[in-house]
């Protein structure tokens, strides 16, 4: 017999810890290798951790919920193998740091090692790709796992025994990525979240919303760039006149002939991206005793789809058409809808630029996506008499607001960046700027 640990994977780039969201299993357990175990839920993504090997679940060391760095034993399994009796094996990760003690120990999970969705039903993002890849309806697979789930064993099996159940495989959309709207990494660790929550008397009725593991992740995140980073905020008005009359022009051709919207959004990405080419400082991050400035270009924009914001990367924004833009624009927002973003479409941003004017809004100040060093919010466009060559006009006007982390940028170089990315939307024209 053997006692083999079973270690918190590392499952990002940038990743240094996570939360085991779900156990899936309880201590005397059998399990095979390749058993899902547990789901993990870090900054990036919602994932299981497998099984290495077959044997008896020992003990499960980590409570649901409690967040442990990368390389953490979450919980032993014992196998019949001959060996030692304390293993070191891990699952599929490269733990970046020494195994540390944990303090917490619990014999049995706090909560069903199965949830269930409003629908009855729930998926790991394992099983969710697979049955997309092969376009399997789950709701005809029998699930061997703990309570019925269905694990990516199970369909692995009807895949390799030709047996796959193909009509409607909808439960593919359901959604199991998560990533909060702020944080690229968790470099620096800083305990944010406070130890004690104050009370809340309110008075008259009142409904008490759970905070899901999303949520969590989410508001963690946010205090974390909040308290890191000094943000400082300017704002300027553009006449976006000619760039709306461009884009009206195009856009009905564009639809049909593309497939998708010539959206004012990849104008603004474009702009960006160029004016980020002579500016380099807005495209860099602070790391303590030095700052480090990204080559490439990669723009990280906002999606909000089935509760959740999503924060997907365009990757080299520079190198790419208006076209080419917009279309990653549309294909990450399908796939965010879906459910089906992986943690590669989340990973590498270095600005941020936030259509908030989607929702109406003329003027916001964004929360700094951690470690970068600025994000742009691109307000709503809206009509208003402008004084134009000593004449009133009505004009296209939108606001741009820049955040910026005050370590690395001041004002002299955020409002020169500003100014240009403000005269690159107000050249835009069909003779000046080229969506192809």
């Amino acid at each position: 017999m053997a006692l083999e640990n079973i270690l918190m994977p590392k499952l990002g780039e940038s990743v240094t810890e996570g939360a085991i969201s779900s156990w899936l299993v309880q201590p005397g357990q059998h399990v095979e290798k390749y058993d899902a175990l547990a789901e993990v839920l870090t900054d990036k993504v919602l994932a299981e951790i497998p099984s290495s090997f077959a044997g008896t679940i020992k003990e499960i060391l980590v409570v649901e919920d409690d967040v442990v760095p990368i390389g953490t034993v979450v919980c032993t399994i014992e196998t019949e193998d001959e060996g030692s009796v304390e293993g070191d094996s891990t699952v599929d990760s490269e733990p970046t740091a020494p195994t540390p003690s944990v303090s917490k120990k619990v014999t049995s999970p706090s909560k069903a090692p199965v949830k269930q969705s409003e629908t009855g039903a729930r998926f790991s993002p394992a099983v969710l790709k697979l049955a997309g890849e092969h376009n399997i309806d789950l709701a005809q697979v029998s699930g061997s796992g703990a309570g019925g789930r269905i694990t990516r064993k199970d369909l692995l099996k009807l895949i390799e025994n030709g047996q796959v159940p193909t009509t409607g495989a909808a439960v593919a959309e359901e959604n199991h990525i998560v990533v909060p709207p702020v944080a690229e990494s968790a470099t620096v660790k800083i305990e944010t979240v406070p130890q004690s929550v104050p009370s809340v008397n309110m008075g008259g009725s009142v409904v008490e919303i759970p905070v899901s593991g999303v949520r969590k992740a989410i508001a963690k995140h946010m205090v974390e760039s909040k308290q890191t980073i000094p943000h400082a905020w300017m704002m300027t008005e553009v006449d976006a006149t000619n760039l709306v009359n461009y884009r009206n022009e195009l856009k009905n051709k564009f639809k049909k002939e593309e497939g998708y919207n010539l959206t004012y959004f990849a104008f603004f990405v474009k702009a960006v991206a160029q004016t980020l080419k002579n500016f380099p400082m807005l495209n860099s991050s602070w790391a303590g005793d030095k700052i480090i400035q990204n080559k490439d270009i990669n723009i990280s924009i906002a999606i909000a789809a089935n509760d959740v914001l999503f924060v997907p990367v365009i990757k080299h924004a520079d190198e790419k058409s208006i076209k080419g833009i917009a279309r990653e624009i549309n294909e990450l927002a399908i796939k965010a809808k879906k459910g089906k973003l992986t943690a590669a479409d989340m990973e590498g941003g270095t600005f941020t630029v936030n259509s908030t004017g989607s929702f109406g809004s003329i003027q916001s100040m964004g929360i700094i996506n951690h470690p970068q060093a600025a994000i742009l919010q691109v307000e709503a466009i809206v009509k208003r008499p402008v004084v134009v060559n000593e004449m009133i006009g009505i004009r296209d006007m939108v606001n741009l607001c820049l955040s910026i982390d005050h370590r690395v940028l001041d004002g002299m170089m955020a409002g020169a960046f500003l100014k240009q990315v403000k005269e690159t939307v107000e050249r835009m024209t069909e003779e000046t700027t080229s969506i192809y």
